[in-house]
């Protein structure tokens, strides 16, 4: 029985590092060389910004949802017409979601360390490519 509650108090503790974790992220959204901010539309035609780490791969431009919290990426999902603001130039873009060999691709050339993905508590990772319009 004392087993049972050092690993219920444990997962206790890693569920409330890995809220933590995200956010602080979420509210801070860290900017800087390696990040664009991509803004999105609400049902209701609010746009939502968020910032988000710029990927490249075969002179493609990428962004991941990497993260639990992921409202920019279903809305990019529902309405693919989305802004981008990338090194101060703001420009139209498609969101295209990413499968298959461009997925792996994409993703084994842009990996997380472990230790990002233990802060993150193992979330599912999906892809947008980036289309100018």
């Amino acid at each position: 029985m004392k087993a049972v509650k050092i690993i219920a108090i444990s997962f206790l503790v890693y569920v409330g590092i890995v809220i933590t974790f995200e956010s602080l992220i979420g509210f801070f959204q860290p900017a800087g060389e390696t990040t664009l901010v991509i803004t999105t539309m609400a049902e209701d035609g609010t746009p939502n910004d968020r910032v988000l780490s710029r990927l490249e791969s075969n002179d493609q431009l990428y962004v991941s949802a990497n993260h639990w919290p992921r409202a920019w990426y279903n809305r990019a999902l529902e309405n693919p017409k989305v802004q981008v603001t990338l090194e101060g130039e703001k420009g139209n873009y498609v969101a295209v979601p990413v499968t298959g060999d461009e997925h792996d691709q994409v993703n084994d050339e842009h990996r997380h360390s472990i230790m990002f993905r233990i802060l993150t508590g193992f979330p599912p990772r999906y892809f947008v490519r980036l289309d100018p319009r």
